[in-house]
């Protein structure tokens, strides 16, 4: 009897899939210590009990201090924390796993309180407006330091050691966070980004940060061990970005232009919002991209199993990734193989500290 799409392996000349089945990044906050560094007994074992994935995308994992915004979550830029990555790689490696990390700087979603005192760095001075959730609780956001060139620089060269890093730590290969109102993000979307510069005032200006940075990580890393992500309709008061007439051109030209790289693939959301009265919103986003892209394109936002079967039947996309499943369920891959219902996520417990909610998740019993 033929597998449904999900289960069957893919294969690609950057990839070789034991399934299409793909854990998406999803923020955890269990890296409560003082380096942010991941542990063994809990970043270990979570990611190990999910190897079952055809690829794991970690958590987010800041490039380095200044890309911080969310208390407890993981870095990839000190020697420790390489080590802490390299004892996760592993065990999820020994389960026969493969494992991207998610490389993220939040620009202007963050608060002083991250930065000793001093300012988030975002393309223009503008205030998104929303909460931060800091070491004393939910404070307001505020305007940001627009990014000189000096600090574009060396956010590209945080990236590149980023990279270099997480090769060092085992992983797979890595994912550029380029979405979900984070710093790229940020550059671009107008709304975010009133730059005169070369890296605003046009789509091309817009996106030039995100290629720089690209060009740059392939010269010290295969590129071939690189994905890239983005959500082109996201339309959210709580991130911070709106839509308007040049977004989905935007979107367009970049995802274009990455067919002129070799990366592992390109993942898209679909909207996070209903954006069906949003002026200028794309509201089915694999249909819409698929024919602009030629490599590898996984997609994501609120699939089930069928949902997932029937995108990929449908030649809409080449892999399905799944965030919230996959918390509560850590074989996942083995409840759909067997027609097993999901297990229900505790929404209390995503961002806590400790065990619960995120290792003592139990396997179903297959009988």
């Amino acid at each position: 009897m033929t597998k449904k799409p999900l289960l069957q392996p893919y294969t690609s000349k950057n990839l070789q899939l034991k399934n299409r089945i793909i854990m998406a990044p999803m923020t955890r906050s269990r890296a409560n210590n003082e380096g942010n560094v991941p542990t063994d007994e809990l970043h270990g074992i979570y990611y190990e009990q999910r190897a079952s994935a055809g690829l794991i995308i970690t958590e987010g994992a800041q490039v380095s201090k200044e890309a911080v915004g969310y208390i407890h979550t993981p870095g990839i830029y000190t020697k420790a924390q390489v080590e802490g990555w390299k004892k996760v790689t592993k065990r999820v490696h020994e389960k026969g796993g493969k494992i991207f990390i998610q490389l993220w700087h939040v620009g202007r979603i963050s608060h002083p309180d991250f930065h000793n005192g001093e300012l988030p760095v975002a393309p223009s001075a503008i205030n998104p407006n929303r909460k931060s959730y800091t070491p004393e609780g939910f404070k307001d956001t505020v305007t940001p330091r627009e990014m000189t060139q000096d600090d574009i620089d060396s956010t590209i060269q945080d990236f590149v050691n980023a990279g270099k890093n997480a090769i060092e730590a085992g992983f797979d290969g890595v994912e550029v966070h380029s979405s979900n109102g984070y710093l790229f993000h940020q550059f671009f979307t107008n709304c975010s980004n009133t730059r005169t510069d070369k890296y605003g005032g046009s789509i091309e200006n817009n996106a030039r940060f995100f290629f720089e940075t690209l060009d740059a990580m392939k010269k010290e890393m295969p590129e071939q061990k690189i994905g890239v992500r983005f959500n082109p309709s996201l339309h959210s008061a709580m991130a911070g970005i709106t839509i308007d007439a040049e977004t989905i051109p935007t979107f367009e030209y970049i995802i274009k232009k990455l067919n002129d790289y070799d990366l592992a693939y390109v993942h898209l959301s679909e909207p996070f919002s209903n954006v069906s009265e949003v002026p200028h919103a794309v509201t089915e986003i694999a249909k819409h991209f698929r024919p602009l892209y030629k490599g590898t394109l996984m997609i994501n936002t609120d699939f089930t199993f069928d949902k997932g079967n029937t995108v990929l039947e449908a030649n809409e996309a080449d892999l399905v990734a799944f965030g919230k499943p996959f918390i509560s369920n850590p074989d996942l891959v083995t409840r759909f193989e067997h027609g097993i219902a999901l297990a229900d996520w505790d929404t209390a417990t995503f961002y806590t500290t400790g065990e619960k909610g995120f290792t003592d998740y139990p396997k179903a019993k297959i009988k």
